[in-house]
């Protein structure tokens, strides 16, 4: 997606509707400043406000994804290219999370580690070695979850039985038996138990 296209786009319909930045971001119960950004082109709406705004600013959400008015003819491709400039883009997010995942999960091991080995080496009162220890497996236990949650919510499972691709619950990604990213599941769809690895699409 061009940002800063859009960013155009959306100030230029907003003037055409004849409303301010302000008047804008009461209908869209977003601040002033949150306007700011989208027109200068450094964000994009979240996806909840996608539809709102298209509608305060008469334009279909192609359009908007496109950053231009578009006639009956380019519709359909340009769909199709907006498409796959998502799927391209929700793609690179998830590997993304999928790598800050591993480094979250080495950074606290590695506090853990740290914590333990300085308070069983160093000259350290009894207490300070404990204070130690306990502030190690926090930064830890934080990490974990933290890595649990980017595993939760970034790409899919799929089933082995009926390939349905899956988002499982918090409590599933904690609790299911797993080798890396491979995790021992029930299926939603098909209600079978398999190992299920880890998709990004």
């Amino acid at each position: 997606m061009e940002l800063e296209k859009i960013g155009k786009f959306i100030k230029e319909m907003r003037k055409e509707k004849k409303l301010t930045q302000i008047e804008l971001a009461q209908k869209l119960e977003v601040s002033e400043k949150t306007i700011s950004k989208w027109e200068c082109g450094n964000g994009f709406p979240d996806t909840t406000l996608v539809l709102p705004l298209c509608k305060e600013l008469g334009v279909s959400a192609n359009e908007l994804l496109c950053g231009e008015k578009i006639s009956g003819n380019e519709y359909k491709e340009k769909a199709e290219e907006n498409i796959i400039a998502l799927n391209l883009d929700i793609e690179r997010k998830t590997k993304f999370l999928l790598t800050l995942e591993i480094v979250l999960g080495l950074f606290s091991t590695i506090i853990l580690v740290a914590a333990v080995l300085s308070a069983g080496l160093a000259l350290l009162p009894v207490w300070a070695r404990i204070v130690l220890i306990v502030f190690g497996f926090v930064c830890f236990m934080f990490g974990v979850h933290f890595c649990l949650v980017i595993e939760k919510d970034a790409g899919f499972y799929e089933c082995q039985h009926c390939h349905n691709k899956h988002v499982p619950t918090l409590k599933q990604t904690y609790f299911a038996m797993h080798f890396g990213r491979t995790r021992y599941m029930k299926c939603p769809k098909c209600k079978k138990s398999s190992w299920q690895k880890k998709v990004v699409k």
